[in-house]
């Protein structure tokens, strides 16, 4: 799985106070170097850098810290994150090579969105995160996502954009209050590779814990990543910090995958028989999948 680090945005204490100041003689690029190279250290694939909207000084903003990572990673492909279409433009003109294309996060599936920056993708040679929220927002099912799937990448596809050059983000929703929107976008990763062959497909992951107590949060993006990985997602926005995460995403624990892999066949097991690390896997994936009612104490039943 490749891991795109979360932790770089403007809402962050790391750029927070560099996004409000105007004067670039006066911004401190140490804060945003050291986390950068943290993330590196930590595993991840990409650095992921979310202005926000951007409204103030978003065109200044968004290239000088677009050059501040550059220098602290060379090499390390970005994803340029901003509502602010401009300001997109104005990462991608300072963008250096890096080891994989740098990436516009997102587009979404609206008119007035890709039509502007979908041109973008194509003129600066950047993949880009097709975003499956729509004119009405989030779509209810799995077929209403597909349907903008379509729409967006037949658009990218005549602007010149590869299949491959596109990630699919399906939008993972909170397990507290949208259990069956879960479903929902594992039943359209399943769809996505006979849709958009060479596609691939990725998503905001901690999206699943947003609400559920902090302690809980890990093991909710632990198990979702799995099984959004089994039905073909190649990347997760992933927190740095969760290294439980990372070895489960690098290939390092094995043991929890196969569970619930396992678990996604058909194949119930003996949670007695397990250990407490294991039975809670087993138990967090029958929450996401509707089986069992979420709530806060679900480890303690």
């Amino acid at each position: 799985m490749i891991l795109f680090g979360e932790s770089l945005n403007v809402i962050s204490t790391i750029i927070g106070k560099e996004f409000r100041e105007a004067d670039p003689a006066k911004r401190n690029p140490e804060p945003i170097q050291k986390e950068v190279l943290r993330q590196k250290e930590l595993g991840m694939d990409y650095i992921d850098i979310n202005l926000g909207p951007a409204k103030k000084f978003g065109i200044e903003l968004m290239p000088w810290v677009v050059n501040v990572v550059q220098e602290a990673v060379p090499g390390m492909p970005l994803l340029l994150d901003s509502s602010n279409i401009d300001a997109i433009e104005a990462g991608l003109k300072v963008l250096k090579p890096a080891d994989h294309p740098h990436i516009i996060n997102s587009i979404m599936a609206r008119p007035e969105r890709y039509e502007k920056m979908i041109p973008l993708a194509a003129q600066y040679d950047a993949d880009f995160v097709a975003l499956m929220w729509g004119p009405d927002g989030l779509p209810r099912d799995e077929n209403e996502r597909a349907a903008l799937a379509v729409e967006l990448i037949y658009f990218a596809n005549e602007a010149g954009i590869a299949n491959e050059r596109i990630w699919v983000d399906g939008i993972v929703t909170p397990v507290n209050i949208q259990q069956q929107q879960l479903m929902s976008l594992l039943n359209f990763q399943m769809m996505l590779e006979d849709m958009a062959p060479g596609s691939k497909s990725t998503c905001g992951l901690s999206n699943i814990s947003n609400g559920p107590p902090e302690h809980l949060r890990g093991i909710l993006n632990q198990t979702y990543m799995v099984m959004l990985e089994k039905y073909g997602m190649k990347a997760v926005i992933s927190d740095p910090l969760d290294k439980q995460l990372t070895a489960i995403a690098k290939g390092q624990r094995q043991d929890i995958v196969d569970m619930i892999y396992g678990m996604m066949d058909g194949n119930e097991p003996d949670i007695a028989g397990l250990n407490k690390e294991m039975q809670d896997y087993a138990k967090t994936y029958k929450v996401i999948m509707g089986e069992t009612l979420y709530s806060d104490s679900w480890l303690d039943i």
